[in-house]
């Protein structure tokens, strides 16, 4: 879908994407992380909430990974519309991606269980009570707790949960907002429903990160200050990122720590396994980390490399990616490569995901790609996740599949 240029800027065509969303729906909550993009869509929904004299809900979902910084951020602004907010600060133990162990890959923050080797102590008033949520249960995902949360708020009323995410950010993100497979509130494009009474609705989708910026230059309004010291470590505002240190993406930026704040530094080192040697050499490329141009050792192939790593990989872990890789397989099987994939293929068709090769599943397993996204695999609800496994095993074994 092309981009079609509006005859308005991007300020006034989210306050009034915001006013739509006073007039139309019945329950509002907004989803607030403490970074550029939700700081300014906080700043803009408040305004208007206060101009109508109405409370909304403001979610965070805490992490525990976050900078002081981040958190003294939040904190301030919660109290700036504290007149305005009904505040839902969950700090439940949720299972998260760890990115740079194959020995540990997830971990559980806020996990009772470890509760001296928590970052940081949980905020007053935040939710730490399991049972506070009919519908939690401890180890759930991020993205399964999100949408259940909504419905849980909505009580069946027509619910608008507001994200600020911007389609530049990623080709998912733009998707996000141009498809058109989408259900969409009143046929607004930039919402997208979510559950049976709750649509999210992206009121700065078409925002730039100069807009950001721009936005807080203009209005001086409260910013998270942590953005200062990303620009003052060298940071590119396209790599500037706030959420959990450990994820796929979120691990490349794992070395600001211990130069931000080396206090909290001290604790992310000892919370999971990997994040010091992932902040020494998540930054490198080649066979160290997978990314940029990767080679194989004297007298081996593509597959027989891949099939080295899978043996040196913990069992638990080896055994995932070899369900992967088996899908995969079969996948390209039923679509010209009756007699398996090749070793390798163009670069630009591999880059591309339109050839399989043995050098693409090698890229993502030194990539701790854990969910295979290079070979375009999406990841797993928890609880779906073990009888994917189990299906995964008997296959393999009807299929003779060993590697």
């Amino acid at each position: 879908m092309p981009k079609i240029r509006l005859d308005k800027n991007v300020f006034d065509a989210s306050k009034q994407r915001v006013e739509f969303v006073f007039d139309n729906f019945e329950k509002i909550y907004l989803s607030f992380s403490g970074g550029k993009d939700s700081t300014v869509m906080l700043h803009i929904v408040m305004e208007e909430a206060i101009k109508r004299d109405r409370k909304i809900a403001v979610m965070i979902v805490d992490l525990e990974g976050q900078y002081k910084l981040t958190i003294k951020h939040m904190k301030e602004c919660i109290d700036m519309y504290k007149n305005n907010i009904d505040l839902y600060w969950v700090c439940l133990p949720l299972h998260l991606r760890n990115a740079v162990s194959v020995f540990e890959p997830f971990w559980l923050c806020w996990d009772e269980d470890k509760k001296n080797d928590w970052i940081r102590d949980a905020p007053q008033n935040s939710i730490t009570d399991i049972s506070f949520f009919p519908f939690f249960r401890k180890g759930m995902e991020f993205e399964e707790f999100v949408p259940e949360f909504g419905e849980w708020y909505s009580e069946g009323k027509t619910t608008a949960c507001l994200v600020g995410i911007r389609a530049d950010e990623s080709l998912n993100r733009f998707r996000t907002i141009a498809s058109n497979n989408k259900i969409k509130f009143k046929e607004k494009q930039y919402t997208t429903k979510i559950t049976e009474n709750v649509f999210n609705v992206y009121p700065i989708y078409d925002w730039t990160v100069e807009d950001i910026w721009t936005y807080h230059g203009k209005f001086k309004k409260r910013h998270n200050e942590l953005y200062d010291l990303m620009h003052k470590a060298g940071l590119p505002l396209s790599l500037q990122r706030i959420c959990q240190p450990y994820g796929d993406d979120q691990r490349r930026g794992l070395w600001l720590f211990h130069l931000i704040e080396p206090e909290t530094w001290a604790k992310v080192v000892a919370r999971v396994n990997g994040a010091n040697s992932g902040a020494l050499y998540v930054q490198d490329t080649g066979n160290i980390n997978g990314y940029g141009k990767i080679t194989k050792p004297e007298n081996h192939t593509w597959k027989s490399f891949s099939e080295l790593i899978l043996n040196t990989l913990p069992e638990k872990t080896s055994e995932h990616y070899k369900n992967k890789i088996f899908t995969f397989i079969k996948w390209w099987e039923k679509r010209g490569y009756e007699k398996g994939i090749c070793d390798y293929a163009p670069s630009i068709l591999e880059s591309k995901g339109l050839a399989p090769s043995w050098k693409r599943i090698c890229k993502t397993l030194l990539r701790n790609d854990y969910w295979c996204k290079g070979l375009h695999f999406t990841q797993h609800k928890t609880e779906a996740y073990e009888k994917y496994l189990k299906l995964k095993k008997e296959q393999r074994e009807v299929n003779k599949f060993n590697l």
